[in-house]
């Protein structure tokens, strides 16, 4: 067997127990079958251990993440106490695998690239505004007509909708330091590009449909994370998908606003 085959195999074989750690993010998140998750993502480990020591070093990092969110229900819930033990677990989440990556392990993997010294293309730039339009087109369809709005609290005060805009503005920045440059950068160091990022937007996917974005949202959450996901391996910019996803987050904040109170913004055609 050559070198080149030899690696194609290790590859090959590689995606079973990477394969595995995505499904325990289905089981533990989509699901919400824990003892299936945590034992699907220990045999994956394990697995990976005698496949390729790297792979289950960043196999590992990824699992480390998902059992710390899996501590909580990330379900939306905009009260004080939550916001706040939500909040602390997500950190941890994203901590957690950096500082093992970077002490223990060794590596660099895991960065968040906020000024790459690149200027957004003409094409970038352009994609922006298209983002509110696709999001004014079809969240407002998704949430009303399927209801998954009620997967949000009721907000009539404008407490509740000052907190309601900084938990999905702050789950959106957050979505793209876990999934985009800790989960999908630690697989893209292994896989292909299209099998790095099938497995993070199915991880990507499973975590927001515990989130709320359920009936037919995986519809509109895969198609997302996997744009989200070559958008990053082509710009290597956080700052950019953080830009695309908060004004994606902005048209779901405003849907969410009108859904619970009809006849405010009333502009959007469903």
């Amino acid at each position: 067997m050559t070198l080149v085959e030899g690696t194609r195999s290790r590859l090959t074989v590689g995606l079973i127990p990477a394969a595995g750690v995505a499904a325990s993010a289905f089981l533990l998140f989509a699901v919400e079958r824990d003892l299936a998750g945590y034992v699907t993502l220990a045999v994956s480990l394990l697995v990976a251990f005698f496949v390729d020591r790297d792979l289950w070093r960043s196999l590992l990092l990824i699992g480390a993440g998902l059992v710390i969110i899996s501590t909580i229900s990330v379900a939306a819930d905009i009260s004080y106490p939550n916001m706040a033990l939500m909040g602390t677990v997500l950190t941890l989440a994203v901590v957690v695998p950096f500082v093992l990556e970077r002490r223990v392990f060794g590596r660099r993997t895991i960065v968040f690239p906020i000024r790459t010294g690149q200027r957004w293309t003409r094409l970038e730039k352009l994609y922006l505004p298209m983002v509110l339009v696709l999001g004014w087109t079809i969240l407002p369809t998704y949430f009303i007509t399927s209801g998954s709005y009620r997967n949000w609290p009721a907000i009539h005060s404008f407490d509740e909708v000052a907190r309601l805009f900084v938990g999905v503005n702050a789950v959106g920045i957050w979505d793209e330091l876990f999934f985009i440059c800790i989960v999908f950068a630690l697989l893209r160091r292994h896989f292909p590009l299209w099998q790095a990022n099938l497995l993070q937007a199915a991880i990507f996917s499973s975590f927001l449909w515990e989130l709320g974005y359920q009936s037919w949202g995986p519809l509109l959450t895969v198609p997302f994370a996997l744009l989200q996901g070559w958008i990053f391996s082509r710009t290597k910019s956080l700052t950019y998908v953080v830009c695309v996803h908060l004004l994606f987050d902005l048209v779901v904040f405003l849907v969410l606003v009108h859904a619970h109170n009809r006849a405010w913004l009333n502009v959007f055609v469903y």
